[in-house]
């Protein structure tokens, strides 16, 4: 559902209460019962999984202040489970919850290199090469975020990149690592660097159409508009705005990217333009 309904956030809200709800319960439950431990250990990935990919990615997008104490608890779930590959998605997630705080990029790539290293320590699986290229994109976008553009591309060229040709594409524990995604980011690199010229040309070289992830999809049209607008093509800004309200009204409202370059455009917006642009900015509640 999340990462492919239209209305995942609706969806989410009529859902994740009970959910979680059931969760603590069974993890509880399993805690003081007599089960036998392959049982207690499965009920524990479960709750590793939903509490630190689904919530935890629901609550970052609504702007809770509870993330830490998601990721905290999808992590010692994970640790409880003595599942190593869960225990690097946890962290991963714990990553991206450290880039959602502004001045935390360094304790986000931090995290997320030890628990590639630890990783790649214990296990060569497919599965467990994929998750550890995800963890390197968490370092990659903490470079771009941090102005170090020239590190964060070395990155994906000497070390995420070699990694995406070996596994190809895939959504190892809902991380979406593979050939494209690492693609995507190196779009995020160039619009965070404001070179909207490189961002561009490398997008255009981009096929989302097969991504499994409605929420990488949206966001790499984000950044594709911030490009645009970094160019003030104001056009091609409103085209892929609207574009973006179609297939993910819900996920427009709440991006904080797409409310600043919408905002821009309103200002810049020609009179062909500004019906729209007005229009868009009413349905995002900015006037």
């Amino acid at each position: 559902m999340w990462q492919t309904s239209p209305t995942r956030f609706t969806s989410a809200e009529a859902v994740l209460p009970d959910l979680i709800s059931d969760i603590e319960a069974t993890v509880a439950a399993h805690r003081c019962g007599t089960g036998a431990a392959a049982e207690r250990r499965e009920v524990l990935r479960v709750a590793a999984a939903c509490t630190g990919c689904c919530v935890r990615t629901a609550a970052e997008w609504d702007g809770s202040t509870c993330l830490l104490m998601v990721a905290d608890r999808a992590l010692r779930a994970a640790e409880d489970a003595d599942d190593p590959l869960r225990i690097a998605a946890a962290r991963w997630n714990l990553g991206h919850v450290l880039l959602s705080r502004p001045g935390q990029e360094a304790e986000a790539a931090e995290v997320a290199l030890s628990a590639a290293d630890e990783l790649d320590r214990m296990l060569t699986t497919v599965d467990a090469i994929a998750v550890r290229g995800a963890l390197e994109l968490v370092a990659v976008v903490a470079e771009a975020r941090t102005r170090r553009p020239w590190v964060a591309r070395e990155r994906l060229t000497g070390r995420v990149a070699p990694i995406a040709e070996q596994v190809g594409e895939g959504n190892t524990l809902r991380t979406v690592f593979g050939r494209t995604n690492t693609e995507l980011h190196a779009v995020s690199v160039e619009m965070t660097d404001s070179d909207a010229v490189e961002g561009l040309r490398l997008a255009d070289r981009a096929d989302v159409s097969k991504l499994p992830s409605t929420e990488r999809r949206f966001t790499f049209g984000v950044e594709v508009a911030r490009c645009y607008d970094l160019r003030r093509d104001d056009a091609a800004v409103l085209v892929h705005l609207l574009e973006l309200e179609e297939f993910a009204p819900e996920a427009v409202e709440r991006s904080p990217l797409a409310r600043l370059v919408t905002a821009f455009l309103v200002v810049r917006a020609r009179p062909t333009q500004r019906r729209q642009a007005v229009g868009l900015a009413e349905r995002l509640h900015l006037l």
